[in-house]
């Protein structure tokens, strides 16, 4: 009878025994199909992350094609040797000796086609010119700003600042524009022979005055009959000999 209790208490042993190996049978399953579950999106992130570094494209800097501005003072299929100068690069030899004839190395600037005196299309030539600076090229050479400011009737005869760029069929070394002084010669369309001409039959009411703009001096001579016909008779000599000018300054035609 004694073995009878042993017996039960080995048969408990072995079903407590049996029944934890089941238990950790089962959370091993369990804990897999969480590993499993949980790292197939991640290998599927990873997937798409490799696959998306891979086919990613490599954006390449975007080409220039804009035209530069210089090309439309370039004719197309010129001579070479006529370019103006904004369309070529030059070897400039500043060690040339002054008013003497010159020769440079030239090179075209990019999307500027020329030729050569044989219709052949070149890159490379070379140009003839008078070693100077611009700025000593001849007043026909380069186009300078007007100023409207200045008196030209005066003494001593003013000057303005004015900004001048060489024409572009012109060569020369330094800068193509430069500033330079020069003196006032602009017009605002008054007559000598109209101001004259007044001075001689009508000056003695002031219409030469009236006429130069000058309306003080006008209103004048016309309430003192032109000062007796004093004033009037120096007018014409002064107006004839190109003393008195129009009120704005400027230059008679």
């Amino acid at each position: 009878m004694a073995a009878v209790p042993g017996l039960r208490t080995v048969r408990r042993l072995c079903s407590v025994a049996l029944f934890l190996s089941q238990l950790y049978v089962l959370s091993g399953r369990a804990g897999s199909l969480m590993t499993t579950k949980h790292s197939q999106p991640q290998s599927t992130f990873a997937k798409s992350l490799t696959s998306t570094s891979t086919n990613t494209p490599y954006f390449k800097a975007a080409e220039t094609t804009e035209i530069p501005s210089y090309v439309t003072k370039c004719p197309s299929n010129g001579l070479c040797s006529r370019l103006p100068p904004d369309c070529m690069t030059c070897n400039t030899n500043y060690s040339c000796i002054y008013g003497k004839p010159a020769t440079f190395d030239c090179k075209v600037k990019p999307h500027v086609h020329c030729v050569d005196q044989n219709n052949h299309e070149q890159e490379n030539f070379t140009i003839n010119m008078t070693c100077q600076f611009c700025w000593q090229l001849a007043t026909t050479d380069y186009v300078c700003t007007n100023s409207t400011n200045c008196m030209t009737v005066s003494c001593p005869r003013q000057r303005y600042n004015a900004t001048c760029t060489v024409r572009d069929h012109i060569h020369c070394l330094g800068n193509r524009v430069f500033p330079k002084m020069l003196y006032c010669n602009w017009t605002g369309g008054y007559k000598w022979s109209t101001a004259l001409a007044l001075s001689i039959t009508l000056g003695g009411f002031g219409a030469d005055r009236f006429y130069l703009g000058q309306w003080r001096e006008g209103l004048g001579k016309l309430f003192s009959f032109g000062g007796l016909g004093i004033w009037t008779l120096i007018d014409v000599l002064l107006i004839g000999v190109g003393y008195v000018g129009p009120a704005d300054g400027s230059l008679y035609i």
